[in-house]
């Protein structure tokens, strides 16, 4: 069997009031968020047709607005409000989404990973 067909946002950049201490959350900071998409349906039936998939610039404008709709202390608290928005939102199998935070010094970045389906 194949793997399923995929859709991916990679390091989507966004802003986001976020973090522990109040300090922190003052001001929207920056957030990189990777989406991994799997539709209901695969891309063989999509007669080239827009209508028949999941349009990746709209689920980019609703993560980058889910970002910034209010404070958060965790990273891991938007992950799962993501996938769980994608999923309620668009006809989806499952969805990946891993979030990239550049917080700690002598490290590349945190990151969290969620799985939902």
């Amino acid at each position: 069997m194949n793997p399923p067909d995929t859709i991916e946002i990679r390091r989507l950049q966004v802003s986001a009031r976020i973090g522990v201490p109040d300090e922190e959350r003052a001001r929207a900071q920056t957030l990189w968020i990777s989406v991994r998409l799997v539709p209901g349906q695969g891309f063989d039936g999509l007669a080239d047709d827009i209508s028949r998939t999941v349009d990746y610039h709209a689920v980019a404008l609703e993560i980058q607005a889910l970002a910034a709709s209010r404070p958060r202390n965790l990273i891991e608290t938007l992950a799962v409000e993501t996938a769980d928005w994608l999923l309620g939102r668009h006809p989806l199998t499952s969805v990946a989404v891993t979030i990239e935070k550049h917080i700690l010094p002598d490290t590349e970045c945190v990151a969290v990973h969620v799985v939902r389906g």
